[in-house]
């Protein structure tokens, strides 16, 4: 017998929360034909309830029901009443913050005040902004001949499967959901099974505002299962993804090989440098290149984890970063004033664990953490390390965790080689109050983006996006609408009078 859709949940507070555990298809929460799923809460090591997932059948359903929505109603909406749909999402998710705040905290170990007042106010504004742009996706006339007019429509693409990661697992999904929406597409999306319930939630809302059944549709599931039969759908007609480069290349793979060729949009890993020159306010430096790591317990994509030092100042930055490391508290996320809860699950905390140990043997030094805080949960302190070297594993491939590797540099020039000196290319950033120095450093790294004297800031009109393997096109801004809309030609031949 199965567990209904709705299940209570007890907080550590002792208050309860309702969610949502079932597949949401054409407006409706409906039982799933994969296995089931347990979701873990990260601070306690234990089940907090289990979830349905996807099959094949169930990809197709929702898929079905996203094209059929797509066809006869959605495109055929008025961009104005999109964009009132989208803003009424926006107000209901702002409505719930504290519940969505509660949820994340359970399912993803991030504290509540990041998760209510980072990812869902984000994720309100990030709505917002794109219900704005719902009308005003214009196409252009061209002048070609006397004899002929010719204009072009930015059309919708159609379904679009969205395949999100648990590390940001409401704000990611927005990220795509919001210029979708807005450019008049449909979506399934694929949430990461091992966070799906704050995205559960925001269906709820989806059914709520009133939009038509069949423009959302979420679908819980392993990739090997769920995630492949959705990027192989004929009726797919784009894929949009966050997540690992390895991951990524399989979708490529994946998508190539089925009936249809897709539109692919690859939001990958990084290993993102943070240049620090003589000149730099270093103890602003400090504080924004330890934010630029240790956020999100160090589980984001673009987090600052090679920080290179100007000789003449690694010293001096090093106890000033040190300093503003030490203020990181470690526990609860429940709990007031704590920075960073646990990492995401046991293997994502072993994983860490690992590569700290592989680094103490490659010769770089532990300069301040290192090991696991407490017993009972995944818990790592934040760590640093110090005497790094570019051909270290620690300073190549993407930890996911708060490790950050501290290196030294003579020359601009040199800096810019070792930032670039890597396979990922998703983000940077450079400390200095030369501004030839900044328009140098940002125009020659290898990165999608370059931020100078601050790191990790984010806003809903600024594109984001990585080169090399962290991967192509954008999220945020208007650029992204542009990877959600196909641009057509209509040419006329004009008859005599």
């Amino acid at each position: 017998m199965s567990l209904p859709d709705i299940q209570t949940l007890t907080l550590p507070n002792g208050k309860t929360i309702d969610t949502h555990t079932f597949l949401f298809i054409n407006n409706e929460f409906v039982a799933g034909h994969g296995p089931m799923i347990d979701t873990v809460n990260p601070t306690t090591e234990e089940v907090i309830c289990s979830v349905h997932s996807a099959d094949e059948s169930d990809v197709d359903a929702a898929v079905q029901a996203a094209a059929t929505c797509f066809e006869t109603t959605w495109r055929k909406v008025a961009p104005a009443q999109r964009g009132r749909l989208i803003n009424k999402l926006a107000d209901l998710i702002e409505r719930d913050i504290e519940h969505f705040a509660h949820l994340e905290a359970l399912d993803n170990g991030k504290t509540v005040a990041v998760a209510r007042d980072i990812d869902i106010t984000d994720s309100v504004a990030c709505f917002r902004y794109f219900a704005g742009w719902a009308d005003k996706i214009h196409g252009k006339t061209v002048d070609t001949t006397f004899d002929k007019m010719c204009y072009t429509r930015h059309e919708p693409i159609g379904v679009v499967a969205a395949v999100t990661p648990w590390n940001y697992s409401v704000q990611m999904p927005v990220w795509k959901l919001a210029p979708a929406l807005a450019a008049g597409n449909t979506i399934v999306l694929k949430s990461s099974e091992v966070t799906p319930l704050g995205i559960l939630h925001l269906a709820a809302l989806v059914k709520e505002a009133g939009f038509p059944p069949g423009v959302l549709n979420v679908v819980t599931g392993y990739g090997h299962i769920t995630g492949n039969a959705l990027t192989k759908h004929p009726l797919v007609a784009k894929v949009a993804f966050t997540g690992s480069t390895a991951t990524g290349r399989r979708i490529m793979e994946s998508s190539a090989a089925s009936s249809t060729l897709k539109k692919i949009q690859l939001e990958l890993g990084g290993k993102s440098a943070q240049i620090v020159c003589a000149d730099a306010d270093l103890p602003h430096a400090a504080a924004q290149a330890c934010q630029g790591i240790f956020n999100n317990h160090g589980q984001s994509c673009n987090a600052g984890t090679r920080i290179f030092v100007q000789e003449a100042v690694h010293d001096d930055f090093l106890a000033l970063f040190l300093e503003e490391t030490k203020k990181l508290k470690v526990g609860d996320p429940f709990e007031d004033g704590i920075h960073q809860g646990p990492q995401i699950n046991k293997v994502q905390f072993e994983k860490i664990l690992g590569y700290i140990d592989l680094g103490v043997k490659e010769g770089a030094t532990i300069a301040l953490g290192g090991k696991r805080v407490g017993t009972k949960g995944y818990f790592v302190e934040p760590t640093v390390f110090v005497n790094c070297t570019n051909n270290m594993r620690i300073m190549r491939e993407e930890i996911f965790g708060p490790v950050v590797c501290i290196g030294k540099f003579s020359t601009v020039d040199e800096a810019i080689a070792l930032a670039n000196d890597s396979e990922y290319g998703l983000a940077g950033g450079v400390y200095t109050k030369d501004v030839n120095v900044a328009i140098k450093v940002s125009n020659e790294m290898h990165a999608g983006t370059v931020w100078v004297n601050c790191f990790d800031v984010f806003d809903q009109s600024t594109p984001f996006g990585g080169v090399k393997n962290s991967g192509f096109g954008k999220e945020l801004g208007k650029y992204a609408l542009l990877e959600y809309l196909n641009v057509k030609t209509v040419k006329f031949q004009l008859m005599d009078i």
